[in-house]
């Protein structure tokens, strides 16, 4: 095989890999990999020790990784539908966690007041009660979106400026804690498995929406919709439904991160919990190299860029960044994103491209 050739072949590769989805997200950790191995390999190291309650349990940056991207990549599952379908985000998706979250504790502490001796009901009827709740509020945004054709950040801004103040008037502005400690397994460490919890309720979440997308047309629909909703609908399809779809279904992932949450804390704080999360999960997005406007999705492209964002903050953690500039530095990546997705960005450097392949084969 000639030297020409070798490069073609290898020129063609090239291309065919930048222009997968997933490459935007995998070389954004490629490179949060080799800063870390650069600043210290011990930012890899996982260790096996006990924890409070003489339980073993992994600790290290990866696991820390994996545990809280879990919440993020939960809510990009739904704000990835939620995109794709209407072309816009939502942007109450951290005040809806606090309700959800809220409604979860205050089924949990019932006539007992807010700090109940035994929680006064199972827990798997409050998570149910949470996700009702929290679908219920992610309709009314599908409602104002797909019926009343109200922009997607317009839209959720009612309920990203009011949710807090609603999840402390579910319990009367009080912090309800709940002691036992069965309630905090599904946010830390169940006794006998060294794993955090939420890493396998995000796989569960992972493999039913895989399950959903391939034997079900609501992927197809979705895009269809977010690419041409006048096509979709002359080809029999409801995009009204679809939209409200999505956000139902988003809420569903608002009630699963937000049930994680508060059995971290076994309590909430309704000003600073989920804070800023929706940044992180429209970013997750982003990252995944979805396109904002809506259509075409890739959901493993999203869930790769949650762990990447939580990668990132844990990168900048290590690097002494306080926690109130983190969202200067995702910021900057999320103007990279945008900028580089811009049509007009894209239109040249595709020109560029095309011009030094021709540029190449002359000289070849």
């Amino acid at each position: 095989m000639s030297d020409t050739k070798k490069k073609t072949d290898a020129a063609g590769l090239l291309t065919r890999l930048v222009r997968n989805q997933i490459f935007i997200p995998l070389a954004a950790l490629l490179l949060l990999v080799i800063v870390n191995l650069i600043a210290g390999p011990s930012f890899f190291k996982i260790s096996l020790g006990t924890n409070n309650a003489g339980n073993m349990i992994l600790s290290g940056y990866p696991i820390t990784i994996l545990d809280f991207g879990s919440e993020l990549a939960i809510l990009a599952i739904g704000m990835t539908l939620v995109t794709a379908a209407s072309g816009g985000q939502d942007i109450s998706v951290g005040a809806a966690m606090a309700i959800a979250g809220s409604v979860i504790l205050r089924v949990l502490c019932g006539n007992a007041g807010s700090h109940p001796e035994t929680m006064q009901a199972p827990i798997i009827v409050a998570f149910l009660i949470g996700c009702v709740v929290a679908m219920l509020f992610g309709a009314f945004n599908g409602i104002l979106v797909a019926y009343f054709h109200i922009q997607p950040m317009v839209a959720t801004l009612i309920l990203y400026t009011a949710g807090r103040s609603i999840a402390a008037w579910i319990n009367n502005n009080e912090l309800p804690i709940i002691s036992e400690p069965e309630f905090g397994y599904f946010g830390g460490f169940i006794p006998g498995i060294p794993i955090p919890t939420p890493i396998f309720i995000a796989a569960a979440c992972m493999i039913v929406m895989a399950l959903v997308l391939k034997f079900t047309t609501l992927g197809l629909y979705t895009q269809s919709v977010g690419i041409n909703e006048k096509s979709a609908r002359l080809n029999g399809l409801n995009p009204t439904f679809i939209k409200f779809l999505s956000f139902v279904i988003l809420g569903l992932c608002v009630a699963v991160a937000g049930f994680i949450k508060v059995s971290r804390l076994s309590t909430i704080n309704y000003s600073v919990i989920a804070k800023d999360i929706e940044m992180d999960a429209i970013l997750a997005v982003a990252l995944g190299g979805n396109a904002l406007s809506g259509g075409k999705f890739s959901m493993v492209a999203s869930i790769l860029g949650a762990y990447v964002i939580q990668f990132l903050t844990q990168t900048l953690y290590r690097f002494k960044v306080s926690s109130d500039a983190l969202p200067a530095y995702k910021a900057v990546v999320v103007i990279v994103l945008v900028v580089a997705s811009a049509p007009t960005v894209r239109e040249k450097l595709s020109s560029m491209w095309k011009s030094r392949k021709a540029h190449t084969k002359e000289v070849g």
